[in-house]
């Protein structure tokens, strides 16, 4: 497993466990300037010879660069048969309990090269700190439009699994890699991720901001404007992000709803195996409810935003297509009449030609007659003579 971290204190310790209860044989992993206690959690890790430890402060969005020569050097250096590229907030395992993930891992056939697993978000009541793993104790289930509502454009991306080689490219964000898949996976050994991407309030915010200052940091990288990371980074600007941080996490009536439609499902294979390192603690009272009242209100105003924006972005193409069209038009215009203008010059320039060839002739000619004529007067002279 490769895994690149930043500030992840609160969770670090559990995730790794996890996986090396899981089976997994070698975690190499890249710290990224942590500041919040994490280096020394995985030095603790390291000197146990538990994880491959290493060590990169720069803070520019590199992740592409440096898990890819993690997952390669998973090959290289430890002779990976498979290759997890991992996030702090993960924790892999079999669908099927029963199984650790290296028993799921060794019945998927090294012929399928890679395959995709599913990533699951975890859900539950909002918190001010605190590592949540036995609050988060829910699969959210919600579809995409209601995640729209409230401020999110969809639930996690799908993870890959790939074997290990040694020219593996693995894309920003760790979602896709470069080694195409060939087959199905079997079914007594799917494999899925449980994702924990909002823990706790602090947590978050800290994870926004050092996310958007990284690629403000790094012109080379250009992520879409709905990337979620990009999104969430003007909400922070904004100040508005503490509100859709509240706003995603739902209330208890909701849950009591959703837990009756499976909307949401209790999911508490974390929670019983791992403990959590950052007691949690609640949200202001006063505050959570005014997120409450006016979360809504801010989410229907950025959806408005949005649609205004959309549609004035749709305006701006039209009339860009417009304009071309209409550029392209004058352009061939210009071009006919640059060569109309051409063949008028030559057309002038023929006639100037044939008129001083006629003006040439007409003078010939003129003097042809008077030399008969003058020839004609001294033989008229002669005969009289």
């Amino acid at each position: 497993m490769t895994l690149m971290v930043r500030d992840e204190a609160d969770v670090i310790g559990p995730m790794l466990s996890h996986h090396l209860d899981q089976g997994i044989d070698k975690i190499i992993v890249t710290d990224n300037g942590s500041i919040d206690g994490t280096l020394e959690i995985l030095r603790g890790f390291s000197d146990r010879g538990l994880i491959d430890l290493r060590e990169d402060p720069v803070h520019r969005k590199q992740q592409h660069s440096v898990v890819t020569t993690m997952a390669r050097d998973a090959f290289l250096l430890y002779e990976a048969d498979w290759v997890l590229n991992a996030d702090a907030d993960e924790f892999w395992m079999p669908v099927d309990r029963a199984l650790t993930l290296r028993q799921a891992l060794e019945l998927h056939p090294k012929s399928l090269r890679s395959f995709v697993v599913p990533v699951v978000d975890m859900i539950g009541p909002p918190a001010a700190s605190g590592s949540g793993l036995q609050r988060l104790i829910y699969r959210d289930l919600r579809t995409n439009d209601s995640l729209n509502k409230i401020g999110l454009h969809s639930h996690s991306t799908p993870d890959t699994v790939h074997i290990g080689v040694p020219d593996i490219e693995i894309a920003q964000g760790n979602h896709f890699v470069s080694l195409e898949g060939r087959g199905v996976e079997p079914p007594n050994a799917l494999i899925e991720v449980l994702h924990f991407p909002w823990r706790s309030w602090d947590q978050f915010e800290r994870k926004v901001r050092s996310a958007g200052l990284g690629y403000e940091s790094n012109p080379d990288l250009n992520p879409s404007p709905n990337h979620h990371g990009m999104q969430e980074y003007r909400r922070y600007k904004l100040g508005s992000l503490q509100s859709f941080y509240i706003l995603r996490h739902p209330t208890a009536e909701e849950f009591a709803v959703g837990l009756g439609d499976g909307t949401f499902v209790a999911e508490e294979t974390v929670a019983r195996t791992q403990e959590s390192p950052v007691p949690d603690v609640a949200l202001d009272p006063d505050l959570l409810a005014a997120a409450r009242l006016l979360g809504p209100v801010i989410a229907a105003t950025e959806t408005e935003c949005k649609r205004m924006l959309t549609v004035e972005q749709e305006e701006t193409r039209s009339f860009a297509t417009s304009y071309h069209e209409t550029a392209v038009h004058a352009r061939t215009l210009e071009e006919k009449q640059t060569a109309l203008e051409e063949t008028l010059r030559a057309l002038k320039g023929q006639y100037r030609a044939h008129v001083a060839r006629l003006e040439a002739e007409l003078a010939a000619y003129r003097q042809r007659r008077a030399v008969r004529w003058i020839d004609g007067i001294r033989a008229r002279r002669r005969s009289t003579r």
